[in-house]
């Protein structure tokens, strides 16, 4: 019965060992920051958005014309078919309205084709533009949060706006832990060129 309630050498280390962590980790700084607030109220996002804008605006122009010159070559062909088919024209007549038809009906497709290659390579170009001016964005906050965190001695800076696979909040309380919010994006808001932060 003794030997059950003393406590064996094995199990104090390892007890030992597990608190051990605990005790250190109770001296780690943490701050946190609100990045979706720091991320869009940065200038630079304001500028990434509208240049992303632009870019959009010129494709649905240039996708516009198209799809215009494509319905207008789908009216010359349903018209083309129709005088193809006409039983008043002599036969010759008629074979060289069909073969009208058939060069038109392949200059649609080329244009369907055209449409396509234009929309894929654009989709492909602004999706790679816009991780680009992402990752450029995030590396400048990324840069002055640890500025921050290293001259005030924290650890861990933890991001209050992020949320888990299910949409929910990753942190769901805190109390009494510094904001960096306000600071960083003050910091990175310092050298905005005139204008830029005006909606």
């Amino acid at each position: 019965m003794k030997n059950l309630i003393r406590p064996k050498p094995l199990l104090l280390a390892l007890t030992l060992g597990l608190l051990a962590p605990m005790t250190q980790a109770a001296e780690v700084k943490v701050a946190v920051i609100n990045l979706k607030t720091v991320f869009d109220g940065y200038w630079k996002t304001k500028q990434s958005d509208s240049t992303v804008k632009d870019r959009q605006s010129e494709f649905e122009k240039e996708r516009k014309k198209m799809v215009d010159d494509y319905q207008k070559a789908n009216d010359e062909y349903r018209k083309l078919v129709e005088s193809a088919n006409d039983p008043a024209v002599a036969a010759d007549e008629r074979d060289r309205r069909k073969k009208t038809a058939e060069q038109k009906l392949a200059e649609i497709k080329e244009i369907e084709s055209s449409v396509a290659t234009f929309e894929r390579q654009f989709r492909s170009q602004i999706t790679d533009q816009i991780k680009r001016m992402r990752d450029n964005i995030l590396r400048d906050i990324r840069e002055e949060v640890g500025k921050r965190a290293k001259a005030a001695g924290y650890a861990l800076v933890l991001d209050t706006a992020g949320e888990s696979v299910n949409q929910t909040p990753l942190i769901v309380y805190q109390a009494g832990v510094p904001d960096l919010t306000n600071e960083v994006l003050a910091a990175i808001n310092k050298d905005a060129p005139a204008g830029s932060l005006t909606p």
